[in-house]
């Protein structure tokens, strides 16, 4: 038996298919095939393994003359992570049938089973079973039941089987009704519930961190983090791949150093999960060379790994890269998927790359039979818009099977107001305001254009339609990471600490940059101020005072980093231009659509964005 044992776990390892295969050759040779304990064994390592077809081990259970409590449960086991975790409850009614012995092991595994397969009724009657037979004031039939009911999205149920006992709880328990509150997106109770713990672990760290990410609360979540750091906790793989997630959403390059440098520290495998992680965060911050070297290291990158590669050179503006990268992509057989399509498409709006995006388009519907999303849609009116092909945009939208959202329209009318449409711009900004009335931009940008024309009548009519609305502003922020900490502006921001400093720097950037030739571009501003208080209004936009703040901190020739959520403006991008030229500056700006980088007086979008 301790060699058969041996055989199936070296050094501890989950045994592979193939090698319960072997040991049960050996069984077989050795005339034990009857030896009912052995088959039990079998069916142990089959439920361990990473995949199992289904027939196999349901041969050796229908083998037994006897079954056991301990087989029967590790078939249930197998069921439970297969592709049909449903067939787990039909075994459970059969071996009921047939009376065979049940024991607290059996129930975890099942309602491990109706958790995958959401099947709420069917573990309810699994609830019903287990209470009736005295297993519901088992630990570990408690925590399976609370991770049940919050897989299947009945919050309310797992708090009550969670309060029912409370002297019948471990950290696993309370693991469990976390999670559960944070899938249901209570972030407020999870923090609460997470306070209250008497112990944590690795995973109700992990599980607090990604409660806040996934709650948009990215700056807690990384101080949650920190937090978990000081208290000695060494972080688990899912909560440095969430905190990376963070850390790319913000575009905070030295924390994600940090935390590639804490990976190392700890000598962990790169993972496909951890390696696609820190790829996604070197790209959203401005490192598409670090990424194309993590990329090339990955032994075997998965689909969303190339997917995370393929939209980070599409966001860099490295178009014809991406599509080089994608086609290597299919060259190693793997399918697309729906977002696939959306880096590839996106690569050829940012890159002007009209006749290949129509090729793109076409290959998805046709040749991989994805039904485009809005999100392609978007990509491809952006590139119809951006290259004037404003006609062929409508059409496209006018094709289009479902409405299309309000974000394809101003998408049309940014193009509208990039070539002077007027006319056909106040259609659809007109359009936008209908469907939309409460937000903001849309009168922005239909004010914008009108003013553009110089049309200013028609300009204050937006204006007080849209007091008369009460709509809703999205305030523009630019985000630097210097001194250890985060330092966000808004236009005209005066908050800061070092407030006079940063516009005595933005005074002596002015005027070299203005030596240097620059000119303010006013034209869109709006015509009822004063030419110089125009002036002073782009002037203290939030990305210079970012650059500012930037250009006060750090050395000579330091490269800086800004994080925008907005759409850069025409005259902060000629502007930064002219900074890095006249500062010797490498300036990399990451706005609400793509990567700025600009050098030398260029900007890699080569003034198309």
């Amino acid at each position: 038996m301790f060699p058969l044992k041996l055989k199936l776990c070296p050094c501890g390892a989950r045994p592979s298919v193939s090698q319960t295969k072997q040991a049960h050759a050996r069984i077989v040779v050795s005339g034990l095939s009857n030896d009912a304990h052995l088959l039990a064994q079998l069916l142990s390592a089959l439920a361990l393994s990473s995949s199992t077809p289904l027939h196999y081990p349901l041969s050796i259970f229908n083998s037994l003359r006897y079954p056991s409590v301990f087989a029967a449960n590790n078939l249930i086991r197998c069921f439970a992570k297969s592709d049909s975790p449903r067939k787990a409850v039909l075994f459970y009614a059969s071996i009921r049938r047939r009376h065979l012995h049940v024991n607290n092991y059996t129930y975890p595994f099942l309602l491990q089973a109706c958790s995958n397969a959401s099947a709420l009724l069917e573990g309810l009657q699994i609830h019903a079973h287990l209470f009736k037979l005295s297993f519901s004031s088992d630990l570990y039939v408690r925590n399976a039941l609370i991770h049940f009911y919050s897989a299947c999205s009945r919050i309310q149920c797992s708090a009550r089987v969670f309060h029912e006992t409370a002297g019948c709880r471990d950290v696993v328990t309370w693991n469990a009704m976390l999670a559960g509150v944070v899938r249901d997106g209570q972030i407020e109770d999870a923090r609460k519930l997470f306070q209250d713990m008497p112990d944590r672990d690795d995973i109700s760290w992990s599980t607090m961190i990604m409660g806040y990410v996934q709650a948009g609360m990215l700056e807690e979540g990384l101080n949650c983090f920190k937090e978990m750091r000081g208290m000695g906790v060494n972080p688990n793989e899912a909560s440095l791949v969430t905190v990376l997630s963070a850390s790319a959403q913000l575009g905070l390059l030295e924390h994600g150093k940090q935390v590639h440098l804490l990976v190392d520290s700890m000598n962990l495998p790169m993972t496909v999960s951890l390696g696609t992680a820190l790829i996604d965060m070197y790209a959203k911050c401005g490192c598409i060379n670090q990424s194309r070297l993590l990329f090339s290291k990955l032994p075997k990158p998965d689909i969303w790994s190339w997917n995370v590669m393929i939209c980070g050179l599409a966001s860099h503006g490295c178009g014809q890269e991406a599509l080089a990268l994608f086609e290597k992509f299919l060259s190693q057989g793997f399918h697309p998927a729906n977002v696939t399509f959306v880096g590839v498409l996106n690569a050829c709006s940012r890159a002007g790359l009209v006749s290949e995006g129509r090729h793109y388009f076409k290959l998805m519907r046709e040749f991989y039979n994805l039904e485009p999303e809005m999100e392609h849609y978007g990509c491809m009116v952006d590139m119809l818009g951006r290259a004037g092909l404003i006609v062929e945009a409508m059409e496209l939208i006018e094709k289009m099977q479902v409405a299309p959202d309000p974000v394809l329209w101003a998408t049309l009318l940014g193009a509208c107001k990039l070539y002077g449409l007027v006319e056909l711009g106040a259609e659809i900004g007109n359009k936008l305001i209908h469907l939309d009335p409460g937000y903001h931009g849309h009168y922005v940008q239909l004010s914008g254009i009108y003013a553009k024309a110089r049309k200013w009548e028609d300009v204050v009519r937006i204006r007080v339609l849209m007091a008369d609305q009460n709509t809703s502003k999205v305030a523009g922020w630019s985000l630097i990471e210097a001194e250890s900490g985060l330092h966000r502006f808004v236009a005209g921001d005066k908050e800061h600490p070092r407030t006079v400093e940063i516009y005595n720097m933005l005074e002596t950037i002015m005027t070299r940059i203005s030596e240097a030739g620059y000119t303010p571009n006013i034209s869109s501003v709006l015509h009822d101020i004063g030419e110089e208080e125009k002036e002073k209004s782009i002037k203290e936009h939030s990305e210079r005072l970012a650059i500012a703040f930037g250009f006060l901190v750090s050395g000579p020739g330091e490269c800086i980093r800004i994080v925008k959520n907005l759409r850069v403006c025409a005259d902060c991008h000629e502007a930064t231009k002219i900074m890095s030229k006249v500062f010797s500056r490498h300036i990399v700006v990451r706005d609400g659509s793509r990567f700025h980088h600009f050098k030398d007086g260029l900007c890699s979008c080569n003034d198309y964005w």
